[in-house]
């Protein structure tokens, strides 16, 4: 039977599921609704960028509400937009509703990659945090593969096939809240609210060794709760998140994901080809994220991402290549993306979240969530809302494309190697100390 840390972080995880899963299933319908609204490069891409545009909203303003009314609460609010999101999506027919119901949907994603990863963090031992944080990761690929597969399965239901891929996102939903119910609220939220007599209990099913210290040690970690992120000496975690944020979308991770079948149609697939290869691509990152979830508490987060630059760099370079000669570029793109979500889903993709959630101190832990998902999101905005443009725009926009996320990941490998501290293995008041914040 799972532990109760294990059981409770893993529901809240089910927000990264939705997370994956809305983020990916686009790829989709996204020439479908291109041909139905007689969209231009630059309208479809604003289409599936309005998604992120509204994931830098959420991500931006969630840590107000995350911080006045609790962790819990929030997530149960993130629940009710996926659900009606997915309803709305799948049952208009009008160009600026779908949007509408697309940003919304964006909202919950950027709420829930700020509020998901902080409430895991909150409640996990420090021997397991990197797996449990991580779990919210491993939610999110795997949302990502289910969108492909059901992608794949719906693309055959003739018109409306498209309302069936974006619709069927409500049954999560609508499990992850019904879920949500038998969850505690984070019991430092509940200290930093002067609430140490309900944080009590719960610390101690959380398996907390000595409550009191911990008590204690949160208390002494916050010298006041409405503390205001940006100040000096919090410089050090804000330009971690914000560099490792930039970095994880200069990757070209979004544009993959939002357009995986049109990019395969450019390499040659036919359609229904097409919508089968991103599925391998998100079994590929499920399997590598998976197995990064059971290092990451070993060989740390810098070791992970070390590896996962190099390995990036490669696949990136060999995929330009490949579209250097856009006439013959043949199956050895499936290959080259494959090795590169392999890579990614090993490193970035679940450090990322981690990480994150781990550096800022507890008086701050939600606006600096919020600042590294809001950068991330900016940049998953610019990138997914420029890919369209690029490839439509010239015979060598993929090539273009892919050799600028190629030279990315060799900055990121430098920042990494040269930058970027480890937190494997200390609670969070210690990588606090660690980073000179008193």
């Amino acid at each position: 039977m799972l532990s109760y840390p294990v059981r409770i972080a893993l529901i809240a995880a089910l927000g990264g599921f939705l997370f994956g899963f809305e983020t990916a299933v686009i790829s989709g319908a996204e020439k479908t609704i291109m041909e139905l609204w007689s969209l231009s490069p630059f309208w479809l891409g604003f289409t599936v960028a309005s998604s992120l545009i509204g994931t830098v909203l959420g991500s931006l303003v969630v840590g107000v509400p995350a911080r006045i009314h609790g962790r819990k609460k929030v997530l149960l609010v993130i629940a009710g937009l996926y659900i009606i999101s997915a309803i709305g999506c799948a049952s208009i027919s009008a160009w600026l509703l779908f949007v509408l119901f697309r940003f919304s949907a964006g909202v919950a994603v950027g709420a829930s990659s700020v509020v998901g990863p902080m409430y895991i963090s909150e409640i996990s031992p420090a021997h397991l945090r990197g797996r449990l944080a991580g779990s919210f990761q491993l939610n999110i690929v795997a949302g990502i593969f289910i969108a492909y597969l059901t992608n794949f399965l719906f693309v055959g239901m003739g018109d409306d096939s498209w309302r069936w891929m974006l619709g069927i996102m409500v049954v999560p939903a609508v499990l992850f809240g019904i879920l949500l119910r038998t969850i505690p609220e984070s019991p430092r939220w509940l200290i930093l609210n002067n609430r140490e007599s309900e944080a009590v209990p719960i610390l101690q099913r959380l398996q907390e060794q000595n409550v009191d210290k911990a008590i204690q040690a949160i208390r002494e970690s916050v010298k006041t709760h409405q503390e205001n992120l940006f100040q000096k000496r919090y410089a050090k975690p804000i330009i971690y998140a914000v560099l490792l944020a930039m970095f994880n979308q200069l990757s070209g991770i979004n544009a993959i994901l939002y357009y995986a079948p049109r990019i395969f149609e450019l390499a040659g697939f036919s359609k229904e080809q097409a919508y089968l290869q991103p599925v391998y691509i998100g079994a590929a990152n499920l399997m590598c994220t998976l197995l990064a979830m059971t290092v990451i508490d070993k060989f740390g987060r810098k070791t992970l991402l070390l590896i996962g630059s190099v390995g990036m760099i490669v696949f990136l370079g060999l995929t330009a290549y490949a579209f250097r000669d856009p006439a013959s570029l043949g199956g050895n793109v499936l290959i080259y993306l494959i090795g590169y979500i392999a890579f990614f889903g090993f490193s970035q993709g679940a450090v990322i979240w981690v990480f994150i959630s781990e550096i800022f101190p507890n008086s701050v832990r939600s606006q600096g969530g919020a600042l590294g998902s809001f950068t991330h999101w900016i940049m998953a905005a610019i990138i997914s809302w420029t890919f369209p443009i690029i490839v439509s725009g010239s015979v060598m926009g993929g090539f273009y494309s892919f050799v600028f996320y190629s030279v990315m990941m060799l900055l990121h490998l430098l920042f990494v190697w040269k930058m970027m501290p480890e937190t494997k293995g200390r609670s969070l008041e210690e990588i606090q100390k660690e980073l000179g914040i008193e």
